[in-house]
């Protein structure tokens, strides 16, 4: 039971990852029009931060006293505002251009890779405080990276088809929807 609860969760959180991996780019510049430098720095410089984040959210997952424990608490509000966010992100509204576009889509996708160090970092430390053995420990990690390659292949399989047939004309609408759809079902898994 908990090892079906654990990959299921991992499905979840990796189709939101490779929604972002794999479309943000094509979104941002193709659909946005939204320069290759710009689109270049953006990405350059949220992961310049992230080597930062990541740490800094381990020791505050290691060091969190709650009623819940010292994961959920991570889990849980990281899930939930990163499914926001990620609908954020790719349901950038109509009138923005410009600068103010600019500012949208780096404030979006650095809270997005924020909010998902929030849930992720507590995701795979909990391993240990959930197995017993070392033997359990590899098994709840191959549960976990082989459900994350069937959320991983489901976006892969279907998001194409999923923004023809959601956003008719408009592939902009079509991955809002898309992302909604994601984020809903990455909340659920969660």
């Amino acid at each position: 039971k908990e090892k079906i609860s654990y990959g299921i969760g991992a499905v979840g959180k990796d189709m939101v990852y490779m929604l972002t991996a794999s479309y943000i780019l094509y979104y941002y510049e193709d659909i946005l029009g939204v320069s290759a430098v710009y689109t270049g720095i953006l990405l350059l410089a949220a992961r310049v931060f992230d080597a930062a984040n990541d740490p800094v959210m381990g020791v505050l997952v290691a060091r969190t006293k709650s009623r819940f424990g010292k994961f959920r608490p991570w889990l849980f509000s990281g899930t939930v505002i990163n499914a926001l966010v990620l609908y954020a992100m790719f349901a950038v509204p109509e009138k923005l251009d410009g600068n103010p576009l600019l500012i949208y889509i780096s404030a979006a996708y650095i809270l997005w890779g924020v909010t998902y160090t929030m849930m992720d970092i507590p995701y795979w430390s909990m391993i240990p405080a959930v197995t017993k053995t070392p033997a359990d420990r590899e098994n709840l990690s191959v549960v976990g990276r082989t459900c994350a390659g069937v959320g991983s292949a489901l976006i892969a399989m279907f998001t194409v088809a999923l923004v023809g047939v959601l956003g008719g004309d408009s592939e902009r609408a079509g991955f809002g929807r898309v992302a909604l759809i994601v984020s809903v079902l990455f909340v659920a898994a969660e």
